[in-house]
């Protein structure tokens, strides 16, 4: 079997990659920690490696040529790959250990994460997790960009080259303000808010589409008027008598039971009507195993939380 010695080293096709992003040489290398005329002649020896021209050369942002595009495009490939050596080291050394980067959803990392961080550092002293919030319509891509490792958010998500590890079902209960004619009642069920006004987050959020067919099957009117941004706002609209909402388990153990005394939230179809949360990785990782052994650290926490249903 032949060995040829590759025309490009994984180095040049990192800065290529970066100068793809960047648009610029100048910010290129400062992204890369070298200095402009070392990137653009490490460029340049690519090129002629390749027998290819692969960035336009004018004034203004720089382009890379069609060339350019597919040589990166593979490139991140095997950066990827070659990451994903590195990633698989680090496992096999030390179990779930290393610094993971996690992405997570403004409506979820808030109210889970400090409890799985606190059960981390006692069982995994090792790991470090770097949690990034972001809005949850981003997190996917941003999870494909490889800005995160993984990301926890709400299911489905769709994608041939992901793997999901389903961690737990969180029940959505009926957020009512104080004083209203339902906030006795022990539960709620569909007929009870047919003819309702039901406040939701704008559309983007996985959470929206769910409650948008759940109005739509009980009969409830979904406001336009007011979409939130936050569930915080959500709750702040329930509290000002501009409607109804649905707000999760976590969000209501956290901000709201004992605190919040303007808004009471009700089960829903005896705890029925939820959402289901996972983990989610690229599955060209060399990680796998590790993050496995991360949502089975999760579904340990969620165990702490009576209405959290476990999945997985």
């Amino acid at each position: 079997m032949q060995h040829h010695i590759l025309p490009f080293t994984l180095r040049q096709l990192r800065y290529l990659t970066a100068l793809e992003d960047t648009h610029h040489f100048r910010e290129a290398a400062e992204a890369c920690g070298i200095s402009q005329p070392s990137l653009s002649v490490q460029i340049k020896s690519l090129e002629d490696s390749l027998g290819l021209t692969l960035v336009e050369r004018g004034r203004g942002p720089v382009r890379l040529t069609q060339a350019g595009r597919e040589v990166a495009r593979r490139g991140r490939d095997i950066l990827d790959a070659g990451q994903g050596i590195v990633d698989l080291t680090a496992t096999l050394q030390s179990g779930l250990g290393g610094t993971l980067r996690l992405g997570t959803s403004t409506l979820l990392g808030p109210y889970l994460m400090p409890h799985v961080i606190d059960d981390l550092h006692r069982s995994h002293p090792d790991l470090r997790l770097y949690i990034r919030e972001g809005a949850p319509q981003n997190l996917l891509r941003e999870l494909n960009d490889g800005l995160h490792d993984l990301i926890l958010t709400q299911l489905p998500v769709s994608g041939a080259t992901l793997t999901v590890a389903r961690l737990f079902r969180e029940p959505l209960g009926v957020a009512l303000p104080a004083g209203h004619e339902l906030a006795d009642a022990p539960q709620l069920e569909g007929p009870e808010l047919a003819g309702k006004t039901i406040l939701s987050l704008s559309p983007g959020y996985a959470l929206h589409d769910q409650i948008s067919a759940l109005c739509g099957e009980i009969g409830a009117h979904m406001s336009r008027d007011y979409e939130g941004t936050s569930l915080d706002a959500l709750r702040q609209m329930v509290a000002m008598n501009m409607g109804l909402t649905f707000l999760p388990a976590l969000y209501v153990k956290s901000e709201i039971e004992g605190r919040a005394e303007d808004v009471v939230v009700r089960p829903f179809r005896g705890r029925r009507f939820a959402r289901s949360i996972g983990l989610v990785w690229r599955s060209s990782t060399g990680a796998a195993s590790a993050y496995e052994r991360l949502a089975n650290a999760i579904r340990d926490t969620a165990r702490r939380f009576p209405d959290l249903v476990l999945e997985g």
